[in-house]
C-alpha cells in the first residue's frame, strides 16, 4: 500500500503554507516526477533556487566530494570551498567583501544590521532605511518589518521599528520620505513575490544619485533576481548601478540553503569582536555546493541562455495574451515572468496546469509567476506552452463559473 504522505503532513507538519497536491519525489533538469510517477515542467525550480536545474551533475559531485571530507568546522577556522566561492563572487561583481548566512532572509538581517552600524559611525546615528511597497525581504520579525506590505492585522506585532516604506519606482516618494534618519534605501531591482514589477529605465539610477547626494547607502535584494535569474548574472548589470550592498541566496546553492550578503569596502563595517557571526553560515558543504554552481553558471554564461530563452518564452506569452482576453499582462525579464488576469484566477491556474503538467507559482490572485531554471530550453519552452495554455483556458472558464 503506498503511503499517505499528505495524511502525515496534515498530522506532523505545523499548517504554514497551502501545498499543491503533489508530492515530489524526483527531479532532473526543468523536469520532476510525483510518487505516482507523473511527469511535471517545473517552471517554480524551488522558488527560483535550482538555477541550473534540478540534480545538476556539478552540484551533485560537489557534494558527494565534500560529504566524504569534511562537512562543518565554524568559522573558527578557514575552510576552503568558503573561500573559493567568496573568490568567485568578489571577483565577478562590483563588491568588495562577502559574509555568508544559510538564507535570504539571514541575508538582509544581516545587510540591514550593518548599515545600521554604518549610520552610527558615519551618519551622526541615521538608522532607518526606506524600502518599497509591495516588496519582499523576509519572514524573520525585522525582514518583515522591511516588507512593503500592509501589517496592521500582523499577530507578530510589534514588529521592529525603523523602516518607512514609500511606493515602487517612484523617486519622489523616496526624496520626501528621506530625514536626517535616513541611513539607506533598500529595493529589490526586480519584485519577485511582489508580482515580479519592473521598475522604468530610470528608476534605479535615480535612486542611486539620491543616495550619492544625500550620504545613504543603497542595498539591493538580490535573493531572487542573483546569479543569472534576469539575463545578467546580478541584477544591477542589468540597470547598469551598482549598489553599495547586496543580498543573495535562492539560486545561490542550486538547491542547497545558503545565503550572503555583500558590500563594497566602505560599508562592510563589521569588526571581528563578535558583532555578526553564524554556527552553520559560510558551511564546507552548502559552500562547496554554491561554488560548483556559480562557477558553472559563470564559466557556461548560464545568464545569457536567460535572457535569450526569457525572450522566446515572453515573445511566445505575448502571443498568447493576444489571444485571450483574460490575459491583461505579461511582464518580466530574463526567467522571472509574471502573468496577469483580469480576475482573481490564479487558484485555478494552478490546479488545471498541475494537471497539465506544469508548476506554476502565484504571487498574488490575479497573476502567475514563471521562474524556470536558467538552462531550460526553447523545445521545453514550446512545450511548457501548450501546457500553459490548455490550463488557462480550462482555469478561465473555472473562474467564470
Amino acid at each position: 500500500m503506498a503511503t499517505d504522505w499528505k495524511a502525515i503532513e496534515s498530522e506532523y507538519y505545523m499548517f504554514t503554507v497551502k501545498r499543491q497536491p503533489i508530492v515530489i519525489v524526483r527531479g532532473e533538469g526543468t523536469t520532476v516526477w510525483d510518487d505516482e510517477g507523473k511527469e511535471y515542467l517545473d517552471f517554480t525550480a524551488g522558488w527560483a533556487v535550482n538555477n541550473i536545474g534540478h540534480s545538476h551533475p556539478v552540484i551533485t559531485e560537489a557534494i558527494t566530494k565534500q560529504a566524504s571530507t569534511l562537512l562543518q568546522t565554524s568559522n573558527q577556522f578557514y575552510t576552503i570551498p568558503q573561500l573559493e566561492l567568496a573568490q568567485a563572487l568578489v571577483d565577478n561583481s562590483c563588491m568588495d567583501k562577502v559574509f555568508f548566512c544559510n538564507s535570504g532572509a539571514e541575508a538582509n538581517e544581516g545587510a540591514i544590521k550593518m548599515v545600521r552600524k554604518y549610520g552610527k559611525l558615519h551618519t551622526n546615528g541615521a538608522f532607518e532605511i526606506i524600502t518599497a511597497d509591495n516588496s519582499f525581504h523576509g519572514r524573520t520579525l525585522t525582514t518583515w518589518a522591511a516588507t512593503g506590505k500592509p501589517h496592521e492585522g500582523d499577530t507578530s506585532q510589534p514588529l521592529p521599528t525603523g523602516f518607512v516604506h514609500v511606493e515602487y519606482d517612484n523617486i519622489d516618494a523616496i526624496k520626501a520620505a528621506t530625514t536626517d534618519r535616513t541611513v539607506a534605501i533598500m529595493i529589490e531591482p526586480v519584485q519577485g513575490e511582489g508580482g515580479v514589477n519592473v521598475p522604468g529605465p530610470d528608476y534605479l539610477r535615480e535612486v542611486r544619485e539620491w543616495c550619492d547626494a544625500q550620504g545613504l547607502l543603497l542595498i539591493f535584494d538580490e535573493v531572487q533576481t542573483g546569479l543569472g535569474r534576469l539575463g545578467t548574472l546580478f541584477g544591477y548589470q542589468a540597470f547598469d548601478v551598482e549598489p553599495d550592498v547586496m543580498t543573495l541566496a535562492k539560486g545561490l546553492g542550486g538547491g542547497v540553503p545558503i545565503g550572503a550578503f555583500m558590500a563594497k569596502n566602505h560599508a562592510a563595517v563589521f569588526e571581528p569582536k563578535g558583532e555578526h557571526g553564524s554556527t552553520f553560515g559560510g558551511n564546507a558543504l552548502t559552500c562547496a555546493a554554491a561554488n560548483a554552481s556559480t562557477r558553472f553558471i559563470i564559466d557556461n554564461d548560464i545568464s545569457a541562455n536567460a535572457r535569450d530563452v526569457g525572450e522566446y518564452l515572453m515573445s511566445g506569452l505575448k502571443r498568447m495574451w493576444d489571444s485571450h482576453d483574460f490575459i491583461t499582462d505579461v511582464r518580466g525579464m530574463g526567467l522571472l515572468i509574471a502573468v496577469e488576469f483580469s480576475s482573481e484566477m490564479s487558484a485555478e491556474a494552478l490546479t488545471a496546469c498541475n494537471n497539465a503538467g506544469l508548476l506554476l507559482n502565484a504571487p498574488r490572485p490575479t497573476a502567475i509567476r514563471l521562474m524556470p531554471p536558467l538552462t531550460l530550453t526553447k523545445a521545453e519552452v514550446d512545450t511548457a506552452l501548450e501546457r500553459l495554455e490548455a490550463g488557462l483556458v480550462e482555469a478561465a472558464k473555472a473562474a467564470a463559473q
